[in-house]
Parts: structure tokens; C-alpha cells; sequence
């Protein structure tokens, strides 16, 4: 009974602390956001301030999502010591309770909010960077917020060889923006070529608008729109152009099988998914690494370099993680070694810390 009373009570503590920490980097974040976002687009057409205030909203799940592992770090970190510094933990060490003991309110914590994070946050982040990438489309822009390089695909369709290049990506690759057509004969040698403000992908052709054709020998014209034969599908199209992070966890794994279908490498999609699925088991060795720094601090007057040490532990965590997904993405680690790997590690080391800190 005295441990579900107390049980309840740190998990109460941990999740009003992990409440106003969320509150403080998303209040942080809009305002850097909505700043840079001012100064980025500002010049843009059809710019307006209600909505770059919009459009910071639909990108701040995606940046927030970033974030969750130090959030958890420093909300774990905070509690523990508020604790520590009220005596809390001293009275709770006295009545006979392991660290191990009254540790579990804030694991159980720290786990779900992992899985919050994956199954609300992350579709709301793929949600929002739609909404974002369209609404900055219709600013004007000849770019995409969250594309940085080039989309180029290549068809090969009744006899002609066709390459499509594009600024920008919606809808998963089915709409291109400021598109480039170029197209060449059998023996390779350019025949002509198409620029289009937009491009959306129909049932057997690219519907291209706001078109300038130029051809060899002839004046360059313009056309309303232009249809593109192509044999190319929606899902292909879709598993080639979309980016591992923009798909929300509940598709990732019909789009896997979708990208194996097509031959397509699944490495990044893989990799991505099992990050998502370690996400909530990372949070757990972000507050065992909070807990071997936060426990003893008032109780031995130990000095400052301690937490800083707790807080550089969990950001080379992060950095080791973020760093290894890269080799899972590119085919160098197997996607299952990469996501879990660093999180079975700092589980391990977290814990055999606090079993040398408390147990001996």
C-alpha cells in the first residue's frame, strides 16, 4: 500500500514536470520558429502573418519530435533532484524502499511517453509537415521546407526516354513543383524539353501546368497545360521520392513491403521504424542515466560538474544513436542493430551504474 501510494505520487511529480518542460521548449521553439520562418519567407507573394503563424503550428511536431529524448532526460534529472533536495528520497530510503523500488514510477513515465511520442506525435508530425509544404507551395515558394536536395525520376514510356526533375515534393512525390521535363530520342541526344510550375500525377499521365515547351529549331511556347504519358504508379512514385521521417509509424511497415516490391532498398524505412519502436526504451536509459547523477546529489554535496556530466551522457547518447540510424539508413549496420543496438547499450551501462552506486 505505501509503495502504490508513493508510486503515485513520483509518477504524479515526474509527469507534471515532463508537462512544463513539453510547455517550455514548444513555447521556445514557436518563437525561434515563427522568427526564422519570418525572415526566410517574408518576401514571398502571398506571405501573410497569420499564416507563417499557421504554418510554424503544423512544424512544431516535427521539431518537437527531436526533442523528446532530452526532454525526458531533464524532466527525470529535475525531479530526482527536487526530490533529493526536499528529503523525499532520503524518508523514502529510510522506510526501507530500493532505488529500484521507487525508480519504477518514473520508468513506467518515461515509457509511456515514448510510446505517446510514437503513436500521437509522430502521425501529427507527418501530418503537419504535409500541411506545411502545401500551404508554403501556395506562398509561392520555389522550394519545399523539408526537402533539400533535387528529386530527379526517369521513365521509360512508349519508346521515349523521359527524366523529371522538380524543386519540391508533396503528396509523397504524386505532386511536383517548378518541374523540369526533358526528353530524349533513342540514340540519348536531348529533343526537347518542358518547364511546368506544377505537376500531379494521374491515372496514366503527369498533368503539367503552366507550361514552356522548347524544342531544337523552334521558338519556345506556352501552354496552360500538358499531359505527360507515363507508365509510372502512384505507390511507386510515392517509395521513391518520400523520406523515411515523413512517413508516420502505422504506414511505415505497408510501405515497406510496398518499396520491396518495387526492388526499391528498404534500409532508411527499416531503420526508421525500429527507431520508433526503441523510441520508449530509449527514454527508459535517458532517466537511468538521469537517475546515477540525481540521486545522491544533495545528499553528498556533490558538485555541478556531476549533472553536467549526466547531461553530456545523454546528448552522446543521442549524437551515438542518431549517428549509427545514418549506417542503418545507408545499408551499412543491419536496420535492427542500428536502432536497437545503442539502446540496449545505455540500458545496460545505466543500470550497472546504480547497481555499483546502491548496491555495491
Amino acid at each position: 500500500m505505501i509503495l502504490d501510494t508513493l508510486g503515485r505520487y513520483f509518477f504524479k511529480r515526474y509527469a507534471i514536470t515532463t508537462f512544463w518542460f513539453l510547455v517550455g521548449i514548444f513555447t521556445l521553439i514557436f518563437i525561434i520558429d515563427f522568427s526564422e520562418l519570418t525572415s526566410r519567407m517574408s518576401n514571398l507573394p502571398h506571405y501573410s502573418v497569420t499564416g507563417a503563424l499557421l504554418m510554424t503550428a503544423f512544424r512544431i511536431p516535427t521539431i518537437l519530435q527531436q526533442t523528446v529524448p532530452f526532454v525526458a532526460l531533464f524532466a527525470a534529472m529535475a525531479a530526482l533532484i527536487s526530490l533529493n533536495r526536499r528529503y523525499e528520497l532520503v524518508v523514502t530510503r529510510a522506510a526501507g524502499i530500493s532505488v529500484w523500488q521507487f525508480l519504477r514510477p518514473f520508468v513506467l513515465g518515461a515509457f509511456l511517453f515514448g510510446v505517446l511520442a510514437v503513436i500521437a506525435l509522430n502521425p501529427l508530425s507527418a501530418w503537419g509537415t504535409k500541411k506545411a509544404e502545401a500551404l508554403e507551395a501556395e506562398w509561392g515558394s520555389s522550394r519545399s521546407a523539408a526537402t533539400n536536395s533535387v528529386p530527379w525520376l526517369r521513365q521509360i514510356y512508349n519508346g521515349t526516354d523521359t527524366i523529371i526533375g522538380a524543386r519540391s515534393v508533396q503528396n509523397g512525390g504524386t505532386e511536383l513543383i517548378n518541374v523540369t521535363v526533358i526528353h530524349f530520342d533513342p540514340q540519348g541526344t536531348i529533343t526537347s524539353r518542358q518547364d511546368a510550375k506544377s505537376a500531379k500525377l494521374e491515372d496514366g499521365y503527369w498533368l503539367l501546368n503552366n507550361v514552356v515547351e522548347t524544342e531544337i529549331g523552334r521558338l519556345p511556347r506556352r501552354l496552360e497545360t500538358a499531359q505527360l504519358p507515363t507508365n509510372l504508379k502512384a505507390d511507386f512514385v510515392q517509395e521513391r521520392l518520400a523520406k523515411a521521417d515523413s512517413i508516420q509509424f502505422f504506414d511505415l511497415p505497408r510501405k515497406i513491403e510496398v518499396a520491396r516490391s518495387f526492388g526499391f532498398s528498404t534500409n532508411a524505412m527499416e531503420t526508421q521504424f525500429h527507431s520508433l519502436l526503441a523510441l520508449p526504451l530509449l527514454l527508459v536509459a535517458m532517466t537511468l542515466i538521469a537517475a546515477c547523477v540525481s540521486l545522491k546529489f544533495s545528499r553528498f554535496n556533490q558538485s555541478r560538474s556531476v549533472i553536467l556530466g549526466g547531461i553530456l551522457s545523454g546528448f552522446v547518447l543521442y549524437v551515438v544513436t542518431v549517428l549509427v540510424k545514418a549506417f542503418g539508413s545507408s545499408g551499412i549496420v543491419p536496420p535492427f542493430v542500428a536502432a536497437w543496438l545503442p539502446v540496449v547499450v545505455a540500458m545496460a551501462l545505466g543500470s550497472t551504474i546504480l547497481l555499483h552506486q546502491e548496491d555495491g
